[in-house]
């Protein structure tokens, strides 16, 4: 590393040594709200993806081919609450994400055991990150001098610490980091399908995000030549002993193309006003209902503004033709089964794509352990009904055939709990009715399609029956698209 840090990374570091490690004025902090950190994310999840017990909680469990946008927000809002100025915020998503990391569990092909809260999994997600963002530091034309590395570093046992109090597998001193992160390099990551399905899929498949939602083919033609871009520039960030290992030879120019990428991303977070090239605003010109509620929020201008470039963007660009309005409502028993069910994208419906249903809601509304258990209780008795009544060859999942053959059972007392929980963990005030600031907590969104007036009230009946109705796959509904169907 070089001996001289950067204006950008140098400002506050001296304050940030006696401060709170992950709060305002700590170097993760400003990092992880910059747009940039997509870089680190991107390929920190490619580096987590070669660990064999990762691969496996990915493939079973993960919803990020399926639904990569949903997930891409969820991984910035525990981020942006692991950070939070409130300490309790912190504790409380750490104690959420051990949660649903225990419930993740089970056997890969070969028939290891995986488990998603294991002390070595978790060190080494922490271990990517922190050498992830090392790597975007070096290839923006960044230099941290050793206190820089020694800081940034101590802020990552710090988060990890959040998680595990004994401060976890990661070593405690930057020193002894390096050979174990060369170990974990060379001895412990495998080529695995779960990277191959990241840089061969997933940039070239990416679903479009809602703003672009109506406009597949633009989307596809930006993607068409966005993605390879995507994919070589992640190749050609990675370790030379980790792309020997999976095959993946760095393409000519490469280097140069990795370089302007993350330059460009540095300077644009330096010239930029700073609302424009924070993370959670680009999340909200992509999809505005990933907007907070607008009180008191100094970016709401920005995002009214993001809102009314799609509009536009939607009034120049040529409109599909419109299908009937029965057709337009309604969707087939395949259809709904594979945008709403099928959550993990593999075809079937079983354990995993129930439980990340739960696992979306319990995110949305910041449950508590005793709502959330209540959640998932509800969720598995479900499961255990659909299995009982859909699982006609006893595989122990729900192919699509399966499905339609059988959707009545979709309207089971089991999936009327479900409904009954979600009412009550949703009703955070307890009046027995959902206003309109209790619907946007679970939703991210206003009345507009569901409910008529901003001020109407849901009272139990008429909540459950619409939950009923979109889950048998009866009605249309944005909103529980937007919950569980939209990627």
């Amino acid at each position: 590393m070089s001996n001289v840090a950067p204006a950008d990374i140098d400002d506050g570091i001296a304050s940030a040594a006696s401060a709170d490690p992950l709060g305002p004025g700590s170097m993760l902090y400003d990092l992880s709200h910059q747009v940039r950190w997509g870089l680190v994310a991107t390929r920190a999840i490619v580096l987590e993806a070669a660990h064999p017990q990762i691969d496996a909680a990915l493939i079973t469990n993960s919803t990020f081919v399926a639904h990569p946008w949903r997930r891409l927000r969820n991984t910035v809002l525990s981020t942006q609450r692991m950070v939070n100025p409130d300490e309790r915020v912190r504790r409380r998503e750490a104690a959420r994400l051990n949660r649903l990391h225990a419930r993740i569990t089970g056997t890969d092909a070969e028939g290891r055991p995986f488990n998603a809260a294991d002390p070595e999994v978790r060190a080494w997600v922490v271990a990517t990150m922190f050498e992830s963002t090392v790597t975007m530091c070096r290839l923006s034309g960044e230099s941290l001098d050793g206190p820089a590395l020694d800081r940034l570093y101590s802020e990552f046992l710090a988060l990890l610490a959040l998680m595990e109090p004994d401060g976890g597998k990661l070593p405690p001193t930057l020193r002894e980091f390096w050979p174990y992160y060369e170990f974990m390099i060379e001895e412990r990551l495998e080529n695995t399908e779960t990277v191959h399905i990241i840089l061969d899929r997933l940039f070239a498949q990416v679903p479009a995000p809602p703003l672009l939602r109506d406009r597949p083919a633009a989307w596809a033609a930006g993607r068409a030549l966005a993605g390879p871009v995507a994919t070589a520039i992640t190749v050609a960030s990675l370790p030379e002993p980790l792309r020997a290992r999976l095959g993946l030879p760095e393409l000519p120019g490469a280097r140069t193309l990795i370089h302007t990428a993350y330059l460009s991303t540095r300077l644009a977070t330096r010239l930029l006003p700073e609302a424009w090239t924070r993370l959670d605003t680009v999340m909200t010109m992509l999809d505005p209902k990933y907007a907070p509620a607008p009180d008191g929020d100094p970016l709401a201008g920005l995002r009214r503004g993001a809102a009314k470039a799609g509009a536009l963007f939607r009034l120049l660009t040529p409109s599909p033709m419109t299908p009937p309005a029965d057709e337009s409502r309604l969707r087939s028993a395949s259809r709904f089964f594979s945008e709403v069910l099928d959550q993990t994208g593999n075809g079937y419906l079983d354990w995993p794509d129930v439980a990340a249903m739960a696992r979306e809601i319990a995110t949305r509304l910041d449950l508590d352990a005793q709502d959330e258990d209540r959640l998932f209780t509800a969720f598995a008795d479900w499961w255990r009904e659909l299995q009982k009544e859909l699982d006609t060859d006893g595989d122990g999942r729900i192919s699509g055939q399966e499905y339609a053959a059988a959707t009545a059972a979709m309207t089971s007392s089991a999936l009327i709990r479900v409904a009954e929980v979600l009412f009550d963990v949703t009703d955070a005030d307890g009046d027995q009715t959902i206003d309109a600031r209790e619907y946007r907590a679970l939703f991210r969104t206003a009345f507009d399609h569901d409910a008529g007036d901003a001020d109407e009230r849901l009272t139990r009946a008429e909540f459950v029956r619409r939950f009923l109705n979109f889950m048998a796959g009866r009605g249309h509904s944005d909103a529980y698209e937007g919950l569980f169907a939209q990627s």
